[in-house]
């Protein structure tokens, strides 16, 4: 494995897993009054963005990691729909 990619795996990695402790915290509390709704939509339309480009590049790391955060922004944001008050 060249550096290049070793590079790309693990950004794409520390990418994936920032959202994840925002996730279990809504999860475990079952409250999410301050998970901004906005940021997440932003975010969600930044993540597509890079999974296109991903895929207009043919580059695997970049469409795997970026639907993966996809996914768990939009679980972030079912569950804070879900949750606010």
């Amino acid at each position: 494995m060249d550096l290049i990619t070793m590079v790309g795996l693990g950004a794409s990695v520390a990418t994936g897993a920032s959202l994840l402790p925002q996730l279990f915290k809504i999860i475990r509390d079952k409250q999410a009054e301050s998970v901004s709704l906005w940021m997440l939509a932003v975010l969600f339309l930044g993540l597509a963005g890079w999974v296109w480009y991903g895929i207009l590049k043919n580059d695997w790391i970049i469409i795997i990691s970026n639907s993966f955060s996809m996914i768990v922004n939009l679980a972030i944001a079912v569950l804070s729909v879900r949750y606010k008050k």
